[in-house]
């Protein structure tokens, strides 16, 4: 499932919106602006700045800018310069571990991730972004306690995201039912997010239930987030009920969006298994 999901994220016809995604789901949140205290209770507004913290934030909110243009290396040196200035800044630990991450370079991520808990606990960012490392490493478990820390936090405000996250993570741990909780949770908080969306049908149509499946997934490919993925599993989930003019319809729309795509491919050659 969650090569399923990466996969999506990378080839889906979203621009911006999928880099987003992975900063938002799979990665989590950098929170580059310390907008809450160290244990997460207060505000900090403008006279609560100190002029380190200022030049710190600074610096993280340009590491912030090119992690998410992909300059990984550069976001890397904007961390190194906010931690010389502020070396508890839990924001930048954050941060860190989420370049780490998308490097690949997991035994760094999490000492990042676990410098930024010990300095600021009851973050659920954190607490989100280490479940999800853990996740890719396929510790469940411990993934799951992480989410579940993250989803207690009484203000959290992001809790469509964690709940896919978790929703995922259960999913490639085999558990079925705990994972279409988690994405059905996420679907009612952010009903127009098309990778619950898609992940949702997706599951569902595994298992059989199709009439479901075929809920979320036309309405999906219905809006404008649609792309060849989300068409194709449309296409098999609409001949699998045996309604042959929805499916040349969504054939059609695959064929005029999408006509250099793999699952063109597969549809003219009716390989409705792959």
């Amino acid at each position: 499932m969650m090569g399923t999901v990466v996969d999506w994220l990378q080839r889906g016809r979203w621009g911006l919106v999928a880099g987003g995604m992975a900063l938002a789901v799979l990665g989590g949140c950098a929170t580059p602006g310390g907008t809450t205290s160290s244990d997460g209770s207060d505000i900090v507004t403008a006279s609560d700045e100190t002029e380190t913290h200022r030049r710190a934030r600074i610096r993280l909110e340009l590491a912030a800018s090119y992690y998410e243009r992909g300059q990984l290396t550069v976001a890397l040196d904007e961390i190194k310069r906010a931690l010389a200035i502020e070396p508890n800044y839990a924001d930048a630990f954050n941060l860190r571990g989420l370049v780490f991450m998308r490097m690949d370079d997991y035994g760094l991520a999490e000492e990042s991730f676990r410098r930024a808990m010990a300095l600021r606990p009851s973050d659920p960012d954190v607490a989100h972004n280490y479940g999800w490392l853990l996740c890719q490493q396929k510790k469940f478990a411990e993934a799951d306690q992480h989410f579940e820390r993250a989803l207690a936090q009484r203000n959290y405000t992001a809790r469509s995201k964690t709940y896919m996250a978790q929703g995922l993570c259960h999913d490639a741990a085999g558990q079925a039912s705990q994972a279409e909780q988690a994405l059905l949770k996420s679907y009612e908080l952010d009903p127009g997010n098309p990778v619950v969306a898609y992940n949702l049908a997706l599951l569902l149509q595994r298992r059989g239930d199709l009439t479901r499946a075929q809920f979320y997934i036309r309405r999906l490919n219905n809006s404008e987030l649609a792309n060849a993925q989300s068409l194709w599993l449309g296409i098999k989930i609409e001949r699998a009920l045996g309604s042959d003019v929805a499916m040349r319809q969504l054939g059609e729309q695959l064929q005029k969006r999408f006509p250099e795509s793999r699952e063109l491919g597969a549809y003219k050659r009716r390989a409705f298994d792959e």
